[in-house]
């Protein structure tokens, strides 16, 4: 059984689904994963096997390095789906501790011609106890995808509960200190907070530990902002975790937006995730794995962003606008790129982070 190729989506599925609301589109997506036999069927025409795309990650060895970002299922009701399209592993969530409904609606805007996305979501989530629920009965049809959950709050004691009940269930958990839409997150960017939350959540933890950063404003960031990152960064490797996210969607404000403000992803935001990567790796070395997350759509944009230091990247946007054949497409590419000269010169591997 094959699936629908890259054409066939955006001449045929993607207008149909783009004549609809996103948050309408977004249902509608995650309408057709909930039928698990099909996408089961359709696994082997997606996934691309060759040991020249494995990774190492958080003590896991991926089959490839392209991850979905958090944000695309929100309450982790879609993963044995999800883990047939080929994905190296997922990212669930943002869960919260407690059900809620997220910021009012217009919440989300399509910026076509750039490929990109509006969001002011503000963490619609069932809730804890809903998603670990989830994670729990899909895990025994995911067994070669990782599953890493992403959570977040405003309070410690929140943040530090939804990870004790997802530590026992996920592979990783990604703690997001930088969504756009949550004013309170803030309070984590202050490095006496975030230590104290990492160390609390240190106490008890067994898996994988990711930090998702908040984003560089732009490509060449002020010095101011890049000192910012770096006390994100360095505070992160103190505390021992095992990756970070690079990065967020970029606040921008739109009056289309309910709230006159939201995050910017997509393609518009590929060349200041390049830069953040490069200088987090910088201040890193080769100790902490690197996700880039933030406009990588194709597989000349996940090489540059391995060239710059990643070791994963992350997508949520390219699969709204390129549709469920994009992660073979960027691993096929990535093949492609590394069959030629810069493949070669490296080794016909993945460069190391």
């Amino acid at each position: 059984m094959q699936a629908p190729d890259r054409r066939l989506y955006r001449r045929v599925l993607r207008p149909f689904l783009f004549r609809l609301p996103p948050e309408v589109a977004q249902r509608a997506a995650e309408l057709a994963l909930s039928w698990n036999g099909i996408w089961a069927a359709l696994a082997p025409s997606l996934r691309v096997g060759d040991p020249r795309l494995e990774v190492e990650w958080c003590g896991m060895k991926l089959r490839n390095p392209v991850g979905l970002a958090a944000g695309f299922d929100k309450d982790c009701r879609r993963l044995p789906a999800l883990a047939s399209l080929g994905f190296g592993y997922l990212v669930c969530g943002t869960v919260t501790l407690a059900a809620q409904r997220g910021n009012p609606r217009p919440r989300m805007v399509r910026l076509t011609r750039q490929e990109s996305l509006l969001n002011a979501m503000g963490f619609p989530s069932m809730g804890l106890e809903a998603a670990a629920a989830h994670v729990e009965a899909a895990r025994s049809r995911t067994p070669s995808t990782p599953v890493a959950a992403s959570i977040s709050g405003t309070k410690t004691d929140d943040v530090v509960r939804c990870h004790r009940r997802l530590d026992r269930l996920a592979d990783a958990v990604e703690v997001n200190i930088s969504s756009p839409n949550t004013a309170g997150l803030r309070v984590f960017h202050r490095r006496a907070q975030l230590r104290g939350l990492l160390d609390s959540i240190n106490e008890s933890r067994r898996g994988g530990l990711l930090v998702k950063l908040p984003p560089y404003s732009d490509p060449e960031p002020s010095e101011q902002e890049r000192g910012r990152t770096a006390a994100l960064v360095g505070t992160c490797l103190e505390a021992g975790v095992d990756g970070l996210t690079v990065a967020n969607s970029r606040p921008v404000t739109d009056p289309r937006l309910a709230t006159g403000s939201g995050g910017l992803s997509g393609r518009s935001i590929l060349p200041a995730t390049l830069a953040m990567v490069r200088d987090v790796r910088a201040q890193a070395g080769g100790g902490v794995a690197i996700n880039a997350c933030g406009g990588i759509s194709t597989g000349t944009h996940a090489w540059e962003a391995l060239q710059a230091g990643a070791d994963t990247l992350q997508i949520y946007t390219g699969l709204v606008y390129d549709g469920p054949g994009i992660v073979k497409r960027i691993n096929n590419e990535l093949l492609r790129i590394m069959d030629g000269s810069v493949g070669r010169q490296a080794g016909r591997h993945l460069p190391a982070g």
